[in-house]
């Protein structure tokens, strides 16, 4: 199964839905928002990307550069802080089984389906 962690407010996450739509196969939206990931998921999803958690954090974002840049962060502290604060997830994020892509650009989803 198909897994898409989604943001509507994200015009990048909005082309991934609709991307995923045009191939006819079944997925699921996790609106990662409203459901944020745990942290033994994200730490999935950081195996599953085949990155590091830094690769995953949105670092123009304000709370980032208010709260974290500039700072020596683990990895751990750098995966509390997403949970904390889940809109420094990088988005959309797509997952079919065992590998996953973030949609940046949204044709990156082919190298998973």
């Amino acid at each position: 199964m198909i897994t898409i962690y989604h943001n509507n407010r994200c015009s990048k996450s909005r082309d991934g839905v609709c991307f995923l739509e045009n191939t006819k196969q079944e997925f699921t939206i996790i609106n990662y928002l409203e459901t944020p990931p745990s942290t033994e998921e994200l730490k999935e999803l950081i195996k599953k990307l085949n990155i590091t958690p830094i690769e995953l954090v949105r670092t123009k974002e304000a709370i980032w550069i208010e709260n974290y840049k500039g700072k020596t962060l683990t990895d751990e502290e750098i995966i509390q802080a997403m949970i904390d604060n889940p809109k420094l997830i990088e988005r959309p994020i797509i997952v079919n089984g065992e590998k996953a892509v973030i949609a940046r650009p949204t044709e990156k989803i082919n190298e998973i389906l």
